[in-house]
């Protein structure tokens, strides 16, 4: 199918460059998280048809589409997409590729062995290489083309343009071991992911000078290592050819060529139908029509869809007769249109007929679909209002939605870091909770959005270029003030109104202990009005580009839970961070407790343990208009949530948040969920503003931009979380030029707990306690609530039923020479024969 929404070159990037606790929420038990014990998950199969090599014919072409031409063959710069994947695959060293279980696996066609054989005082990794390993042009693989990767990639060298060196940068030296088919890599520093290293792995023609590596490898390929070699590359056709390549030493490829041919997602059926790829991801629709095509055969009876099936006896009757009328004009007319839709059915008949000799191969692909919350600026850098999105979401129904009509299991992703099925994954989700409706209202409203919200009178505003208008605007407010209460108040308002300021006041007597916290919590307020002066400006411009430029909203785990505001480095670049309320730290605490459970950070529990009892007693003294189990105990009184009959405000302003989605044609099932998420946020009354872009457009001016409230996009699957996962979840820093560094956390919510997490895994080369720290980092990354994961996507290929080996892959890397036709007669047919 169809990635849109996948950012480009994610696989490569991922590798690149290039939240937490204030609120109320009752948090359950860590569903999945409180054992030390792995969770038992099963992934989905993959769906190849398999077939023993002898049972597969030699010889033959295969189309194989792509979404589009691959702007470069080198897998390592930035523009690399899904189709310089594909094809690499084919052509190149990948020495580690995933199994059918998401684990690396070592490439005997390449390694004979590879393994840490020292740990101190320096960890030493060892690689036995296939003694049969050459290049295209004859000369062994060997340490030389190891040491000019590992040069070029290590990020010393600026001339060289690359995406990523996560990992390079930790080699300390490479060379020669025993002989010279052992390659021998000393790390700097420890690196529990060094499988990722070398794959694939590029001749030192290519990377050992920047002009080879910048230009040289983008649009050919003259030194290859792989069952296939490049035989040339047409933009014009759309095409990139491979042939078997002769000096191949495994297993001999059974097709003498693949054609990788640019289809767009809309012209698939079309290229199908007309015999010209035999392999291709599909949408759901595309599915729909070979299963229809299947389940009718050749039984002659006439189609019951596609054009003129809705055609009622009685309409059919009427087109007659006006085509057969007294009415010339009329009747031309219905003539022309009964040609147009008798052609329409006999093009629709002939192109069911080609596709029955096409099958769906299904399986989930690895990948997975999450809602994005931009927690820069707006309601969104509020980490209650975040949770309260994640809190109204059925993720249930969600993957039902995509997954169950076309047979594959639904059931929601559990983990940022894993999918089901691979080693390490757990559902943490828990450390969020599940979908609750009142605990998202109650949510809400203790971050200040109420029904009648946006009917009321800013306080205090003070926004961008009104700022100078201050002191005039104060002078009036006071001469008016009484005048003003009078007009706008009924006389049990004013009581109501003043009985809160007394509360409040007495509230800040009570919080007050000493100078530093009173100062504290005036800063604060200054923030938090600045934040809404900031907002309110932003209010009536289409895209709201003045609200997403005040800055990151991070609170919890880098600050404790009730401290004040973290001051920036310099006042004009200083990202706003809100302070948490009393009532919101001990719910901080709570949430903290609960991610303890599966990290067993000792010391975060005992300390949220201390806190929680210390607060207690705060929080009973605010029963009236506590919510249970939120920010006091269970039992408390809960105040009145957010009426779901109308949309919540906050100071005049109404609470949407805008919803960005793609507008392609192959982006329809995201679309569908985008309007399912947009139906449950107004059940708890949040507004959305469906904004759709087209697909070109969608990630590159949006997400990587911040330009929008939600999103969805998709992620891919790594065998390497610690070192794939962190430039996604790491906490965005501040450039010397007042922007922001987000690498690839286009969420903007991130904590210095999370980036250590990642950091101590990385380094860590025991892998059971390598996948403990990434179970704690998904934990914090759920109640951080910045990305929430709903399923893993679909994988739906459609492939000429006479092919084996090829089709819904999953986790697993495809055997470019194990695919052929198990029909010798197809295998000599030729590529674009009709079905």
């Amino acid at each position: 199918m169809s990635h849109v929404g996948v950012p480009r070159g994610t696989v490569r990037k991922r590798r690149s460059l290039a939240l937490l606790t204030a609120g109320v929420l009752t948090i359950p038990a860590l569903a999945g998280c409180s054992s030390d014990t792995e969770e038992t998950s099963r992934g989905v199969p993959q769906d190849i048809a398999p077939a023993a090599r002898d049972r597969v014919a030699d010889g033959s072409t295969v189309n194989w589409a792509v979404d589009a031409m691959p702007t470069t063959l080198n897998a390592f710069q930035a523009d690399a997409d899904s189709a310089t994947t594909r094809i690499t695959g084919a052509l190149l060293p990948t020495l580690f590729p995933m199994d059918a279980s998401g684990r690396p696996k070592l490439n005997p066609d390449y390694l004979e062995s590879a393994k840490i054989i020292e740990r101190e005082p320096k960890q030493v990794v060892l690689y036995k290489l296939n003694q049969q390993a050459v290049w295209s042009d004859g000369r062994e693989i060997g340490a030389p083309d190891f040491v000019a990767q590992w040069r070029a990639l290590s990020g010393k060298d600026s001339a060289f343009w690359t995406a990523r060196n996560a990992g390079y940068e930790r080699i300390e030296k490479i060379e020669r071991g025993a002989d010279d088919l052992q390659v021998r890599v000393t790390f700097a520093k420890p690196y529990a992911d060094w499988r990722s290293l070398f794959s694939p792995l590029y001749p030192k023609e290519i990377t050992g000078s920047p002009d080879a590596f910048n230009d040289g490898a983008r649009t050919a390929l003259k030194n290859t290592a792989g069952p296939f070699q490049l035989k040339g590359v047409s933009k014009a056709k759309g095409t990139v050819t491979l042939v078997r390549s002769p000096r191949w030493w495994g297993e001999k490829a059974k097709l003498d060529s693949i054609v990788f041919r640019a289809v767009a997602p809309e012209d698939r059926t079309k290229a199908l139908a007309d015999g010209t790829v035999h392999i291709t991801d599909v949408d759901a629709t595309t599915a729909n029509r070979i299963a229809l095509a299947l389940r009718d055969g050749g039984n002659g009876q006439p189609l019951t869809h596609g054009p003129g099936a809705d055609l009622t006896p009685a309409a059919a009757l009427r087109s007659w007769a006006l085509a057969h009328g007294s009415d010339e004009e009329q009747a031309e007319i219905a003539q022309a249109a009964r040609e147009k839709n008798r052609k329409a059915v006999v093009a629709y008949g002939a192109e069911q007929k080609a596709l029955r000799g096409y099958a769906v191969r299904k399986s989930l692909e690895p990948a997975y679909t999450q809602l994005a919350l931009n927690g820069e600026s707006g309601p969104l850098a509020d980490d209650r209002v975040r949770r309260a999105v994640a809190r109204a979401l059925d993720r249930q129904e969600l993957a039902e939605t995509v997954l169950k009509p076309l047979g594959l299991p639904a059931k929601p992703l559990g983990s940022h870091l894993a999918l089901a099925g691979q080693p390490g994954y757990k559902d943490g989700s828990g450390a969020l909770g599940d979908q609750n409706t009142k605990e998202a209202q109650a949510l809400l409203a203790d971050a200040g959005w109420t029904q009648g919200g946006a009917a009321e009178k800013p306080k205090d505003t003070k926004a961008g270029s009104e700022a100078e208008k201050k002191d005039a605007e104060d002078k009036k407010k006071d001469a008016d003030k009484e005048g003003t209460e009078n007009t706008e108040k009924t006389e049990a308002e004013k009581k109501k109104t003043d009985k809160a300021e007394a509360d409040d006041k007495e509230t800040d007597k009570a919080d007050r202990t000493d100078k530093d916290e009173e100062k504290a919590e005036k800063k604060a307020d200054t923030t938090d009005k600045d934040e809404d002066k900031a907002d309110r400006a932003a209010v009536g411009s289409d895209d709201s580009a003045a609200s997403r430029a005040e800055g990151l909203y991070i609170v919890g785990q880098d600050n404790k839970p009730g401290a004040g505001p973290v001051q920036a480095p310099d006042a004009s670049t200083a990202t706003h961070v809100l302070a948490p309320s009393r009532a919101a730290a001990a719910q901080g605490l709570a949430l903290l407790r609960q991610a303890s459970a599966v990290s067993e950070d000792s010391t975060t529990a005992e300390a949220a343990s201390k806190a929680t009892a210390q607060d207690k007693a705060t929080a009973q003294e605010k029963q009236p208009g506590g919510a249970a189990g939120a920010y006091a105990p269970l039992g408390t009184a809960a105040p009145a949530p957010a009426s779901a009959n109308g949309p919540l405000g906050k100071d005049g302003k109404t609470l949407t948040l805008r919803f960005v989605l793609p507008s392609g044609p192959g982006s329809q099932t995201l679309r569908g969920v985008g309007e399912r998420i947009a139906a449950m946020l107004e059940r708890i009354g949040i507004g959305t503003e469906i904004t759709k872009v087209p697909d070109e457009s969608y990630f590159k001016d949006h997400i990587a931009s911040g330009d929008y409230d939600l999103a969805l996009y998709s992620w891919p699957a790594t065998a390497y979380p610690a070192t794939d996962g962190r430039p996604i979840y790491a906490k965005p820093e501040p450039a010397t030029d007042g922007s922001l560094l987000v690498e690839q956390n286009y969420t903007r919510v991130g904590t210095d707990h999370i980036d250590q997490l990642f950091d101590q895994a990385v380094a860590e080369l025991d892998e059971k306690a390598a996948r403990e720290l990434m179970k704690q980092a998904d934990a914090r990354i759920w109640a951080a609530a910045g990305s929430i994961p709903l399923f893993q996507r679909p994988q739906l290929v459609a492939v000429d039923k006479k092919l084996a080996n090829v089709g819904a892959f999953g986790f697993a890397a495809p055997r470019y020479q194990d695919i052929g036709f198990t029909d010798r007669q197809a295998a000599g047919s030729p590529a674009d024969r009709k079905k």
